[in-house]
């Protein structure tokens, strides 16, 4: 079931949104559904390579967050 929302955008972006629509032969609101979800997929979720990465690091944020939260730390300004 499709669901409607309102976005209140500058007019200045509204332009910039209905160019990118046009560019690809979208509707603006299919455009924005389609850049949320291009954006979300891309940018917001984490990789194979990238997770492993960063769980090369887990050892070391965990002795952080237990040294942080027995008071072992200086704030240098």
């Amino acid at each position: 079931m499709t669901k409607t929302i309102t976005v209140r955008v500058e007019e200045a972006t509204y332009n910039i949104l209905k160019k990118a629509a046009e560019g690809q032969k979208r509707t603006i609101s299919n455009y924005l559904e389609y850049a949320a979800l291009n954006f979300t997929v891309n940018e917001s979720i984490v990789g194979d390579d990238e997770m492993k990465e960063i769980l090369t690091f887990e050892k070391d944020l965990k002795k952080g967050i237990k040294d942080i939260s027995e008071g072992r730390y200086k704030v240098i300004a």
